[in-house]
């Protein structure tokens, strides 16, 4: 089922590119760049202005060279329209159980936002395919390692704060993979059109989670 292949590519790459509000004339530029960096999915903001376009486009142009799905997705109308768009996975900052029953009826990833053990639990229940501990940062890299004791069981990927000083210590702690938008996403080089500077930076965060995994 294309759906867990989809799911072990995501995990195998280990890095999820948030792409907040990207203009539409460099979305191609960006995404080309993430890719060649070794980023394994790319995650469009549905607050973009043209967010499910981009989607569509860029299903269209890399196809099954990296997974494109949406971001900042708070409903069930929100991920339906992005999954008609193309959307590979459902990336959400909360937890809402429409949300995933929709994604998951659709036959894509579901990645709802939680932060306590019980929401991880209560959204894993739901039919969460991997949980979004955000913000990341928040409660630090070493949260992620007690929730394992009790939740090893249950795929998480910190996303809000991660870069290239505590992705590793995020992958050791047992993340299977992580998001990275502002520290990966650096909107000087972007603006100045110095696209290489992201694959750089992509290339880096994948040899420090490699280097994590052993």
């Amino acid at each position: 089922m294309k759906k867990w292949e989809d799911l072990i590519r995501l995990k195998e790459s280990g890095l999820v590119a948030v792409i907040r509000r990207p203009k539409q004339a460099q979305i191609h530029s960006i995404a080309e760049a993430l890719v060649e960096g070794g980023v394994g999915a790319l995650e469009i903001t549905v607050d973009t202005p043209g967010a499910l376009a981009m989607i569509n486009d860029l299903k269209a142009s890399f196809k099954d060279k990296v997974l494109v799905g949406a971001g900042t997705v708070l409903d069930a109308y929100s991920a339906k329209a992005a999954i008609d768009a193309g959307a590979d996975f459902i990336f959400s900052p909360s937890f809402d159980v429409e949300t995933i029953q929709v994604t998951n009826r659709y036959g894509r990833i579901s990645i709802p936002g939680v932060m306590t053990p019980t929401e991880i639990v209560q959204a894993y229940s739901a039919g969460a395919d991997l949980l979004k501990v955000f913000p990341g940062s928040a409660l630090g890299e070493n949260y992620l390692k007690d929730l394992q004791g009790p939740l090893g069981h249950i795929p998480m990927m910190p996303t809000g704060g991660v870069d290239l000083n505590n992705v590793e210590t995020f992958i050791k702690n047992g993340a299977v993979a992580v998001g990275a938008g502002g520290s990966l996403m650096d909107k000087q080089a972007i603006a100045e059109e110095r696209y290489e500077a992201l694959t750089e930076t992509a290339k880096a965060f994948i040899a420090k989670i490699q280097k994590a995994r052993g």
